[in-house]
């Protein structure tokens, strides 16, 4: 019985473990009915961070980004300007739902891409991704940010 007790405690490290994680600042999962990928991220917090985002970076690693968040929620425009690389952006409210997707921004233009009302964060990633995983309105994200997420897919 005690070895039962000592396997049981073990798993459920071992599980903690795992679940602590799926929710490291350094990574975002999404999830919806066709797909459920991850991306490392790079997180921009700060107006200096967000407003250098992604500018002058060379070809990004094809799961990779950047969550730019926006605490209160706003409305947010963003541009190419000085991006060398497509990119997809995703706009996400507070609950870490999907509201919006701009697919295939094209490098260096300067057009504004509206992200609506009440954005919390931005996920960009290269572009043709957010198409290649059915990432649309509904998806949902899980981060360690989202503290208000879906009751579904808790951290």
């Amino acid at each position: 019985m005690k070895g039962l007790f000592a396997t049981l405690a073990l798993i459920t490290q071992v599980w903690a473990g795992m679940a602590a994680a799926a929710c490291s600042p350094e990574v975002v999962d999404l999830k919806n009915e066709l797909a459920q990928i991850r991306f490392n991220i790079e997180l921009a917090v700060t107006p200096q961070e967000r407003s250098k985002g992604l500018m002058f970076r060379e070809p990004m690693p094809d799961r990779s980004g950047m969550l730019f968040v926006f605490d209160p929620p706003q409305p947010v425009a963003f541009w190419m300007k000085n991006t060398l690389i497509p990119l997809d952006m995703i706009f996400v409210d507070r609950t870490g739902v999907v509201t919006r997707v701009h697919h295939g921004a094209i490098p260096g233009d300067v057009t504004p891409i509206d992200g609506g009302e009440a954005v919390f964060a931005v996920l960009e990633v290269n572009a043709g991704l957010a198409a290649r995983y059915a990432i649309a309105p509904g998806t949902v994200l899980r981060h360690e940010i989202f503290a208000q997420g879906p009751a579904i897919w808790p951290c």
